[in-house]
């Protein structure tokens, strides 16, 4: 289970990376001989210049939806008890207010959480289903990813519990063989 999530953690950081947004290189004034200033005589007394601002302002570009995805479910891991308790109620109720990708995103990625009380990959599945049926979807790729990944989950705890009844019978079949020997 444990090497599931850090392939998924992997593969996740690696989407992450590659979303990364880079800042376009900064213009230098041309380099040439500057033009004498001519002093020209205003007629009227000129108002105080403001002072210079350090640095303008630049518009800061949108973080895409598919990283902020990302950033949450790095958050989310992290989280536990009350506070997990208090996310998923708050990513259920807005999605059932909004019902957006984004929101369905969130909710799929809540529901696929190993070892909680409302893990459920199958209505995890259910809500990433329309998504990775439409592949113009600007979130098709994670919906495909996290498919994948609670896919996954599901068959290994289908494997873990497999294993689990078959251990359970050889203890029971080693009981029995202790029982009979007295």
């Amino acid at each position: 289970m444990n090497a599931i999530r850090a392939v998924v953690s992997g593969a996740l950081m690696l989407a992450m990376a590659g979303c990364a947004v880079f800042k376009a290189p900064e213009e230098e004034p041309p380099a040439g001989p500057a033009e004498p200033e001519i002093p020209v005589t205003p007629a009227e007394p000129e108002a105080p210049a403001p002072p210079p601002t350090a640095e303008p302002v630049r518009p800061v570009a949108p973080v895409p939806e598919s990283e902020r995805l990302l950033e949450f479910f790095r958050q989310v891991r992290k989280l536990g008890g009350v506070e997990l308790g208090r996310e998923h109620e708050a990513v259920r109720v807005a999605y059932m207010r909004t019902r957006s990708d984004f929101d369905r995103v969130r909710l799929a990625m809540v529901l696929s959480l190993p070892e909680t009380v409302w893990n459920d990959v199958a209505r995890a599945l259910d809500l990433l289903e329309p998504m990775i049926r439409n592949q113009n979807s600007p979130l098709h790729g994670l919906a495909v990813l996290l498919q994948t990944f609670v896919q996954e989950q599901r068959r290994l705890e289908k494997s873990v519990h497999g294993m689990q009844q078959k251990l359970d019978a050889l203890k029971a079949m080693e009981r029995n063989l202790i029982e009979r020997k007295r």
